[in-house]
């Protein structure tokens, strides 16, 4: 596994559900005369962005982790990403906040499939990183902290080698290589199949570098061409005309990890079959984790540079739908399989005026919520055993 996966992981993954929220909160937002106290508003819906785009972008959290390091657990991740989500005034529950997570992984998942080479996973990052700059382009201090995580990116990346990037795509494969989610939008467009595997095409641009194949050359030992034979080729494969821009501003020329959610789409989630059965095929917890110690560790100093803000005043945060229907919701928390179940944390959080709270005391004021019995392998449980550090 290579060393310096986490960071283009958490990124894109954070930036797929940045796409998704921001999409939700205008669908669901009411003009502010006509909003009642409890409804979504345009105010609301960049308050929230600015709330988690700070927090996702905190300093010392992005020195902690940019630090070389393994991969830790999709358990582990996912916790970073509860707390994430409810680092500002809005509330998702157990339901929307599984729907989310299927929706950021495999969108991602998608993405490093169809990279034309392993370095492109870094123009992806690149595209998720300009689009949230986008979102806080009126708030200059937000937007100098994704620009300096930029500026680390460009620092530590652009200097690998190939073979390194290779190993990075390997890395974020058997990560995904499990999760099968059929999306609606994947489904609708014919890049994924009913058993929620991604359709891979054969045609379009080759990698940048390379060469339309239907050609054989064949030298001789003094390295001269002596011989052409060409080969008809199943697909329609064209030379890319530039590279993507690998500095702080440029175009990126990849489409991939740019917004798809920015012209209104449905995003509905359909767990497949063998999702569904993920315990009986894919348990990643089976016996104890002699890591675990570890990984909690690693978690608690993670989580220690999440920026959360405490309440102002009464206030109490909004919730976030990302059903149709709070029936449907209901019925996703019910029919959800036990075995991907997690139990939503809940932080009461906004911004007070002037401050931010300290990084020292961030984790001991965070609300863990307690897992339900059964939900963990022994030794595993990492929400119960967080309270411990």
């Amino acid at each position: 596994m290579s060393a310096r996966t986490l960071p283009l992981l958490f990124l894109n993954l954070g930036g797929e559900m940045l796409y998704i929220l921001d999409q939700r909160l205008r669908a669901q937002s009411i003009p502010g005369e006509k909003a009642r106290k409890d409804e979504w508003t345009d105010v609301d819906r960049k308050r929230v962005m600015n709330d988690i785009i700070t927090t996702m972008f905190n300093k010392k959290f992005m020195e902690e982790l940019f630090k070389p390091q393994d991969l830790y657990s999709k358990k582990a991740l996912r916790t970073v990403y509860d707390r994430l989500a409810h680092a500002s005034i809005m509330r998702l529950n157990q339901a929307s906040m599984d729907k989310l997570y299927d929706l950021m992984t495999m969108a991602f998942k998608y993405q490093v499939l169809l990279c034309p080479r392993p370095r492109d996973i870094l123009l992806v990052t690149f595209n998720h990183l300009d689009a949230i700059k986008d979102f806080i382009s009126d708030s200059p201090g937000i937007l100098n902290q994704v620009d300096e995580t930029l500026r680390r990116l460009i620092e530590t990346y652009n200097c690998l080698s190939d073979g390194e990037f290779q190993l990075i795509r390997q890395t974020l494969l058997i990560f995904f290589q499990d999760m099968h989610i059929r999306v609606s939008i994947f489904l609708k467009d014919k890049v994924q199949n009913s058993n929620g595997r991604f359709v891979l095409p054969i045609s379009g641009p080759v990698p940048w570098g390379t060469e339309v194949p239907g050609l054989i050359r064949i030298f001789n030992h003094k390295g001269v061409e002596v011989k052409r034979a060409e080969f008809t080729t199943a697909g329609n494969y064209v030379t890319p005309q530039r590279e993507g821009s690998f500095e702080l501003y440029g175009d990126r020329v990849l489409k991939l990890g740019t917004n798809m959610y920015s012209v209104t789409r449905p995003v509905e989630t359909h767990m497949s079959g063998s999702s569904k059965n993920l315990a009986s095929q894919t348990k990643e917890n089976i016996a104890p984790n002699p890591f675990v110690k570890e990984e909690l560790n690693f978690l608690a100093r993670l989580l220690g540079g999440l920026d959360v803000q405490k309440p102002a005043g009464g206030e109490t945060g909004f919730r976030l739908n990302l059903f149709t229907t709070d029936e449907e919701e209901e019925h996703a928390a019910q029919t959800r399989p036990e075995e991907l179940s997690y139990k939503v944390i809940s932080i009461e959080a906004t911004q007070e005026p002037g401050r931010r709270a300290e990084l020292s005391r961030i984790l001991g004021e965070l609300e863990v919520a307690e897992p339900r019995p059964g939900s963990a392998e022994k030794g595993e449980d990492l929400l119960a055993l967080m309270d411990g550090l």
